[in-house]
């Protein structure tokens, strides 16, 4: 059997694939801290003895959260409420659906996070599995039933909030801007239990803002690309995205958040799913402002051209779904009774083998969810949402991607390539075809070398590197951050704040000017022994010219 898919996305999502493989019982939607994996080592466990609690527009679910009184004293945390119903049994590889409370007093148990999604996790070494595993997925686990949503507030979000304001000085009263956040991970791993992407520390220090992350649905679960699913019904965990966010839109203000006044932003594979959206809710949004963090829809190595379906067909196969002679529907009803664990296993044990062709699974295109010509659609203003947006990359992305030799660190050669290939010119790409559609566009460059990021010589400002410095978990692992260090982090904290209350004027404030086109105004973070600073990325861009790539 042929199975087709791109070498190069094996690569993305084998070098950002977690730990040793977890097999979980499910989680109960209205309690998901029944196990005793249910938490990671910096997730909230002290509470106050009255928790902050809320009650949900959109289904009347009472919400009960905690405090860690000791990390963020300032902030609820609300972790792991659903926001769709369980995508288990017939709702497999079926597009999300409402989360059905049993009664409009249903209480939510939002104390501790919830399990990931399934996914494929590789025992392969790299960066971000051995010198910095606080990427990787936490001690939470994994199940099936896991699309829940987390919400990080200040604790007094909610006391007399309203869009328009209320109390007697100026802004008091007024609901506070949200950001959005879409993991990464090659659309193959990831989830909201990340210790690494704790967002509590960045709420407690702006007391201005909230971030709301959300699991969904990965790898084969959540681009399956069956025979049998019509083709607006494969990118799954697209589906779940957009889901996610109506569902934030439609509940927010109940935390204290502003629903006009929401941003998404991704990183890797969350930020061409945020660039993906761009294209695919051209018409309603629902937020106001885009960030992409190492990743734009031109980023086309994490697309799936396995135009056969012969991917699925081979793991139905190998996990007992018929032959070749099966058809289209029983091979799909078959793998919906498949116990979960057993299908990532399978997936799991042949990657790991190094068997040649891969497997992968992948958002495909399908002209509703992801489509094949986006330098054609942003010419046209129907077609894409003209949001402002931030686009970036880091000084050293290649080198997650190159072969890992903790000894003589990757060949410099393979990661420029991989730098350029998938990242730095893919940016360049989007930003030039931004600035020609006339769209509001912010672009920055990230340099920091830190040792409690970056333990190993060879690291540098990798890719992911930048997310501790704006989720404030710098210093949570490996030595506290220094003074430098801080300094970065709180004026890329600062910097996101003011996009989401703002995305049209907010970033002027912090003085970062909009790109003009090749040779603008890029801001650039922790380059040498400066904090902040207005540069540029030429040489980024006359290679990539050179290389043809733009």
């Amino acid at each position: 059997m042929v199975l087709t898919t791109r070498t190069a996305l094996t690569g993305l999502a084998a070098a950002i694939a977690a730990t040793a493989l977890q097999l979980g019982a499910n989680a109960s939607p209205i309690n998901n801290n029944n196990s005793s994996n249910s938490t990671t080592t910096n997730t909230t466990t002290a509470t106050t003895t009255t928790p902050p609690v809320i009650t949900l527009a959109s289904s009347g679910l009472v919400v009960h959260g905690a405090v860690n009184t000791t990390r963020s004293p300032s902030v609820a945390q609300y972790l792991g409420i659903p926001y769709a119903a369980p995508p288990t049994g017939s709702r497999r590889f079926a597009p999300p659906e409402p989360f059905a409370s049993l009664a409009e007093t249903t209480v939510v148990d939002a104390s501790t996070l919830p399990k990931s999604c399934w996914q494929y996790v590789s025992v392969q070494p790299g960066i971000l599995r051995t010198d910095a595993p606080e990427f990787m997925i936490g001690g939470a686990g994994m199940s099936e039933d896991c699309l829940f949503v987390s919400v990080w507030a200040p604790r007094n979000a909610t006391e007399g909030k309203t869009v328009e304001g209320e109390g007697e000085g100026e802004g008091e009263g007024l609901l506070l801007p949200v950001i959005v956040w879409f993991y990464g991970g090659g659309f193959a791993t990831g989830g909201t239990d990340v210790p690494y992407q704790m967002p509590d520390r960045w709420v407690e220090r702006s007391g201005g803002h909230l971030v709301v992350v959300f699991n969904y649905r990965l790898n084969i679960f959540g681009f399956p690309n069956a025979a049998a699913l019509d083709d607006d019904k494969q990118n799954l965990g697209l589906m779940d995205q957009r889901f996610a966010v109506e569902w934030i839109r439609d509940n927010i203000a109940s935390f204290g958040g502003d629903p006009e006044q929401m941003v998404i932003w991704g990183q890797s594979a969350g930020a061409v799913a945020v660039d993906y959206y761009n294209f695919a809710h051209a018409a309603d949004p629902i937020v106001k402002g885009l960030i992409m963090d190492s990743g734009t829809a031109h980023l086309d190595q994490l697309t799936s051209w396995d135009l056969g379906h012969t991917n699925f067909t081979f793991v139905a196969q190998g996990v007992g779904c018929g032959s070749n002679t099966t058809s289209d529907a029983e091979e799909l009803s078959c793998m919906r009774s498949v116990p979960a664990w057993k299908i990532e296993k399978f997936v799991a044990a042949y990657e790991d083998s190094g068997a040649s062709p891969s497997i992968t699974f992948a958002p495909r295109v399908d002209n509703a969810w992801v489509f094949g010509n986006y330098t054609e659609r942003i010419r046209d203003a129907d077609l894409v949402s003209g949001l402002p947006a931030i686009v970036g990359f880091n000084k050293n992305e290649g080198a997650f991607l190159a072969a890992y030799d903790a000894a003589a660190g990757p060949d410099a050669a393979t990661v420029a390539t991989l730098g350029y290939e998938f990242f730095y010119c893919p940016a360049t790409k989007t930003s030039l075809e931004r600035r020609a559609a006339g769209l509001t566009t912010h672009r920055y460059y990230y340099a920091g070398n830190f040792t409690n990021v970056s333990p190993m010589w060879f690291d540098g400002a990798y890719h992911s590197s930048e997310l501790p410095q704006l989720f404030g978990t710098a210093g949570d692992f490996r030595g506290e951050s220094t003074a430098f260090e801080d300094e970065v982090g709180a004026a890329m904290q600062d910097a996101w704040v003011a996009f989401a209350a703002d995305p049209e004027k907010g970033l002027d404030g912090v003085e970062w000017p909009e790109w003009k086109g090749l040779g603008g105004d890029v801001r650039q973070f922790a380059v040498g022994d400066v904090v902040v600073q207005t540069g540029d990325v030429v040489s980024f861009e006359e290679e990539c010219q050179r290389r043809g790539l733009l």
